[in-house]
């Protein structure tokens, strides 16, 4: 029996679909993480502790890379326990950013390594300065090299990594770029399609259904990274254009990336009081099950996706794939995937007037759009279908490990 073993702070990440496959061809997986809420039976679970920060007088701008330090210990720790049990798996896989795969060459010298690639920090061309009221110090400079630290020894050692997007590969530094390959993670878009007469039950006990004028807005948390602020004061304008027009916003009030607003306030709290947007045009609905964000995107009459240049959402790419007329930021990431007026609409991620007026545009014209809303769901089936990644993915576990799995061998 072949053994995989998976390395991530959270269960599973990235490779939630990559384990169900490779179980079901007949693969062992393990996965080594920090935290999980709940996992299958076909996937052991083997957590480590990372441990608090020593005091001492370190460097400020080695408070990240000691905490990844930290983590390659003790993931190194966890690796060298299952080698002296159970001998060197045919492979590890795991997220680079935060130290997990820091020391696994040295326990595993010979065992094939690939590495996921999200993001490696810039101080310019990417999500730092991005905002021209940001200016970026040396400071910044410095700590942003330091952060990288982890990611630049790791992929030293191990033999291939993978970006989900040609953006993101290429923010890597082109020594370490020319061993990363492109593959996102997938999109199940037999689930995320799009479905007549789908209906969606508000909090306050409100039904709302296709066809409503119902403006959409995803993101783990309603943070200025995702365009939450700008979003919040295009709303405002179109409420003011358009009585019936419905906000319904998914997020939670917590900072992913970026920092705390210095008020104490969260930004839902912050952009509701300076919008003065009435609580009967719009709904927050946190963060809400896969299902229930699903049936979001099959409802709405316009979907908003702003971001910085970072990493790309897949709530994103499902709204595509449930058919949902995008309005995305013209951000690189963004770019990649929608092209105005052939899959989406773009838009500039500081212009509210302008998100405002593609809002309205999506409302009124619904119907004479509908082309944007199939280009969007031909380019997911395309280019981000489950199937279609996770044959490229076992391609590389094919590669690294040289083993051939039946069904592509049948495939010819």
């Amino acid at each position: 029996m072949m053994r995989a073993v998976f390395v991530h702070r959270h269960f599973p990440g990235q490779f939630g679909h990559l384990l169900h496959r490779l179980a079901a061809e007949g693969w062992e997986t393990t996965f080594v993480c920090e935290h999980a809420e709940k996992h299958p039976p076909h996937v052991r679970l083997v957590r480590y502790m990372t441990g608090r920060r020593q005091a001492g007088a370190s460097h400020r701008h080695l408070v990240m890379p000691e905490q990844h330090l930290r983590t390659g210990e003790q993931v190194a720790a966890v690796l060298d326990n299952l080698r002296q049990r159970e001998g060197a798996p045919a492979i590890v896989v795991g997220h680079i950013g935060w130290g997990g795969l820091l020391f696994a060459k040295d326990v595993l010298p010979r065992t094939p390594m690939l590495g996921y690639c999200e993001f490696y920090y810039r101080a310019e061309g990417s999500d730092v300065g991005f905002d021209p009221a940001e200016s970026v110090s040396l400071d910044t400079r410095m700590r942003l090299r330091m952060r990288n630290t982890a990611q630049i020894l790791t992929m030293e050692a191990i033999e291939a990594g993978v970006s989900p997007t040609r953006w993101q590969r290429h923010q890597y530094p082109a020594d370490i770029r020319r061993r990363i390959a492109v593959c996102h993670d997938g999109i199940d878009t037999s689930r995320c399609r799009p479905l007549p007469g789908v209906r969606l039950a508000l909090p306050d006990g409100r039904m709302v259904a296709q066809g409503d004028p119902v403006v959409t807005f995803v993101a783990r948390d309603l943070e200025p990274y995702r365009g939450f602020p700008q979003f919040m004061r295009a709303a405002a304008r179109v409420a003011r254009r358009h009585p019936q027009a419905l906000f319904l916003v998914a997020g939670g009030d917590g900072v992913s990336y970026g920092r705390h607003r210095e008020d104490g306030r969260t930004w839902r709290e912050a952009l509701t009081r300076e919008t003065g947007l009435p609580p009967e045009r719009i709904a927050f609905l946190g963060r809400i099950p896969h299902d229930a964000l699903i049936r979001l995107f099959q409802i709405s009459a316009a979907h908003v996706y702003l971001t910085y240049p970072f990493v790309l959402s897949w709530s994103f790419l499902e709204a595509m794939a449930c058919g949902c007329l995008v309005i995305g930021s013209a951000t690189p990431p963004v770019r990649e995937v929608l092209t105005h007026g052939r899959n989406g609409l773009l838009v500039d991620f500081f212009d509210e007037e302008a998100i405002a007026a593609a809002i309205l545009e999506a409302l009124t014209r619904g119907d004479a759009l509908s082309s944007l809303r199939a280009g969007a769901r031909a380019t997911v089936l395309r280019d981000y279908n489950l199937e279609q990644c996770l044959t490229r993915q076992l391609g590389l576990i094919d590669l690294l490990t040289g083993q051939r799995h039946a069904h592509r061998a049948a495939a010819g």
